[in-house]
């Protein structure tokens, strides 16, 4: 899979000014109810089935972006996991693009239909994603408020604005040449 993956990212990315995001990391085995699923999996299996086409196609490809699920990885949202997006996904593989959450990830006045509350804001940011999707009223006040009570600190939002500025810049670099 990781190199198929790699082989669609390296003929769409060969187009000038165009990149792909891979989805959804990780996990993601079931189309109904996902957003309320907690897939319960040893650290082995995750890294030697689940990931690891998410890695090949990261190091033979470096797709510009990547999109997390919405399920639970044990006990964690795959948005709020820092294992996944930054020590696995950002250090080991290298990936240097913007990481964004699956729509509605974030979403805390539909949460009542689910039976985990919905991740955070300021989870989200922690573990590596960049921009939260689609981006609501709701995540501003969120984010807002965890900058406010320190929770989220303006050197992770730079971080974060970094990488979706430099994903940017070099789509329109790409275009330009």
């Amino acid at each position: 899979t990781g190199e198929c993956a790699a082989a669609v990212i390296n003929g769409l990315q060969s187009l000038r000014g165009t990149g792909a995001t891979i989805k959804h990391l990780a996990c993601n085995n079931q189309e109904d109810n996902r957003g309320a699923n907690n897939v319960h999996v040893s650290e082995r299996a995750l890294r030697e089935i689940y990931l690891k086409g998410y890695e090949i196609a990261v190091k033979q490809a470096r797709p510009k972006a990547m999109m997390t699920s919405l399920n639970l990885i044990n006990g964690i949202h795959a948005a709020n996991n820092h294992d996944l997006l930054t020590r696995a996904a950002r250090i080991e593989w290298g990936f240097d693009g913007m990481v964004m959450t699956d729509w509605g990830t974030t979403s805390q006045s539909e949460n009542h239909l689910h039976k985990y509350a919905a991740s955070t804001c300021a989870g989200c940011i922690h573990a590596g994603n960049d921009l939260i999707m689609p981006g609501s009223m709701e995540d501003i006040r969120n984010l807002t408020s965890s900058v406010e009570n320190g929770e989220v600190n303006i050197e992770e939002l730079r971080r974060c604005a970094k990488r979706i500025l430099h994903t940017i810049m070099s789509l329109c670099i790409q275009e330009a040449f």
